[in-house]
Parts: C-alpha cells; sequence; structure tokens
C-alpha cells in the first residue's frame, strides 16, 4: 500500500505531475503498436493514492498502450475536475472544436514519445508547438537524452515550453561527465523544465541512491523549472515495484533544502499546470 514519506512532511498543494490510468479491453482497446501489456489502472486508484501520500493534485499522462484514444483520461479528468490535469497524445489534424473541448475539458499539453509504441513522434513537432502557442499548454517529451541529441537546437528554439519526462532517461551508472548529461544540462540552461521521476528506470536497484548526483546536478541548473512525478503504476517495469512514499523519501535526499524540495512539489508544478494555489496550514 502507498504511505506517506516519512522524512519529511508533504506540504499541501503538492503536485504529482507524472501517472497514468489505464482501461481494460475491449470497452478500451489496446494498440497494436504497443510495447507492453499492462494490467488496469483506474482512477479511483489513482485518487486514493494521491490521499495515502499527501498530494494535493495530480497529473495524467495519456499511457502508450491506448494510443491516442485519450477516453480513459478524460473521464478521470472530468470525475475530479479540481484536482486533475492531462496530457494528451492526439494526431496533429483534430478539428478546431476538438482541441477547444480537450482544453476545457482540463488537457495542458502534448506527449510525444519515442520510447514506446502508441505514441506519436517528433515529425509534426512545428504543428504541435503552434497548437500548444495558442492554447498556452506546454510540449512532453518521453524519450532519451541521446534521442534528443539531434534534434537538440531545434528543440531549444521551441516557444512554448517543453518538458523532458524521467530526467531524460539518464542512466545513473553514466554519471555527470557523459555526454547525456551534458546535453540535458544545456537544455535545461536552454529553458527545458524536467520531471525528477521514474528513478527505478535509471538505476538498477533500490533505494536508487546512485541518482543523487544528477538529479541534484539537474535541480542546481534549473530550480524553478524541475517538478516531481511518482510514475504511478509504473508501467513497463518488471522488477520489484516502488512505493510512491518511498519515492517521495528519495526525492528528500535529491531536495534536502526544504525550500527547494516545496517548489518543486507545489510552486514550480502549479505553474506549468495552471492548479488553483492551496493556502499553507
Amino acid at each position: 500500500m502507498p504511505h506517506l514519506p516519512t522524512c519529511f512532511t508533504v506540504p499541501i498543494g503538492s503536485v504529482d505531475t507524472h501517472a497514468h490510468v489505464i482501461g481494460r479491453p475491449p470497452a478500451y482497446p489496446f494498440v497494436a503498436s504497443r510495447s507492453y501489456t499492462p494490467p488496469s489502472a483506474s482512477t479511483e486508484a489513482y485518487m486514493a493514492m494521491l490521499d495515502a501520500t499527501g498530494m494535493t493534485y495530480g497529473v495524467l499522462v495519456q499511457v502508450s498502450v491506448h494510443g491516442t484514444d485519450n477516453r480513459v483520461m478524460l473521464e478521470a479528468l472530468a470525475a475530479n475536475r479540481t484536482r486533475l490535469r492531462g496530457i494528451a497524445v492526439v494526431p496533429p489534424d483534430l478539428p478546431e472544436a476538438t482541441w477547444r473541448s480537450l482544453n476545457e475539458a482540463g488537457v495542458v499539453g502534448l506527449r510525444i514519445n519515442t520510447l514506446f509504441g502508441g505514441g506519436v513522434g517528433f515529425k509534426d513537432l512545428e504543428r504541435y508547438e503552434a497548437i500548444c502557442a495558442e492554447l498556452s499548454w506546454h510540449l512532453q517529451f518521453l524519450t532519451d537524452v541521446y534521442t534528443l541529441a539531434p534534434i537538440a537546437t531545434r528543440i531549444s528554439r521551441l516557444r512554448v515550453p517543453f518538458v523532458i519526462d524521467h530526467m531524460g532517461y539518464l542512466q545513473a551508472s553514466d554519471g555527470l561527465d557523459s555526454s547525456g548529461t551534458r546535453l540535458i544540462l544545456g537544455l535545461l540552461n536552454d529553458g527545458a523544465w524536467v520531471k525528477l521521476s521514474g528513478a527505478y528506470r535509471l538505476s538498477d536497484a533500490p533505494p536508487y541512491a546512485d541518482t543523487i548526483p544528477i538529479a541534484r546536478a539537474l535541480i542546481k541548473a534549473a530550480p524553478d523549472r524541475c517538478i516531481w512525478g511518482s510514475d504511478w503504476p509504473h508501467v513497463a517495469h518488471w522488477n520489484a515495484m516502488p512505493n510512491v512514499g518511498d519515492l517521495l523519501d528519495l526525492l528528500a535526499d535529491w531536495a534536502p533544502e526544504p525550500e527547494v524540495r516545496e517548489n518543486i512539489l507545489v510552486a514550480n508544478s502549479i505553474r506549468l499546470y495552471g492548479f488553483p494555489l492551496r493556502d499553507q496550514k
């Protein structure tokens, strides 16, 4: 069961910026091009996780196995309008009315995914950028730093905020002097946001202490553009499942200073996703 972190008190207004809800076929089909087949993950289970770990808000990211069928995510947003926002995966040629309806439903960004089957790639990046600019949305990239390398200049010139998932899939074993680390730090200097998430994807075994140097380097480079995500329900991960409370405790190692950690959990995330501020009482 998810539990509260033991190293600090989660501040009111904290945002889990990365999670998925997953439907069950045949009502919610999986795409044939998917890279894995997950169990279902309900909205109710996700909201219970937020409550158990002290998180105020959550951001649902369209999961790759459902392709561009965002219905499960949109239904979750409709049932929890004050607490959830969404990141959609869609074709670039939708009617204008559909873009408006997504915006009204609580979608605040679009996801580009080059790592798992079922996503959309960088082919239509400029079209997605234009859509985001018009709707005051942002772009989110599920990719690794080595895939970003050939288009880093193109990305650094984007006119909308852009977020790199899971610390760019930097492997902890690569170290701070790797070309990948230098690339993501360069993108941060150019205005990128980064999700401090997915430690178990970057490290061989819990407690993932080898991720601390990289996370701290990213926070030092852009403390006002780092955000935290649980990556619940930890799809495409075949080892022991992490507990979100333990992942929050790892954040205390990544950001030991309480004010920096609170900015990551609250102020930065609220600014990007447009949640209302909550009084700290």
